[in-house]
């Protein structure tokens, strides 16, 4: 089951002809992402000061299907789709509520570094293993 961040659409969000701004879609699939690691009791802050790692995004696929406007309420998704040992892809959607129309879908690859010099580390095991629950 994919984690699901509510999200509504600002003024900020909107580009001149008041739909949404294509990048903004991944702010919310970014949101989503560290919601989902939070729920699991991943904090991104006590990652980096208990490990001396963190992720960073290598990769990102986003496929525009409808726009979103002023005002929409919507959802949007996080769940594993594939986990290596330096890395993962995260499948994300951002859907239309109430309907559940899709406006866009998309796939993240995070990679784990070590934060003091970005280097390629593996995932500590405790994470891997809270990610695949």
């Amino acid at each position: 089951m994919a984690f699901q961040l509510p999200v509504r659409i600002y003024w900020e969000d909107t580009d001149a002809g008041g739909i949404v701004f294509y990048a903004n879609y991944l702010k919310f699939f970014e949101r989503a992402r560290t919601e989902w690691l939070r729920s699991l009791g991943v904090s991104q802050r006590d990652l980096r000061e208990r490990t001396g790692g963190m992720f960073v995004v290598s990769e990102t696929s986003v496929r525009y299907l409808q726009p979103s406007r002023l005002d929409d309420e919507l959802l949007v998704t996080a769940q594993l789709q594939e986990a290596g040992r330096a890395s993962m892809v995260i499948a994300q959607r951002a859907l239309l509520q109430p309907t559940g129309a899709v406006l866009a879908t998309g796939t993240i690859r995070i990679g784990w570094v070590e934060a003091a010099t970005l280097r390629p580390a593996r995932i500590p095991a405790n994470i891997l293993e809270a990610l695949n629950q």
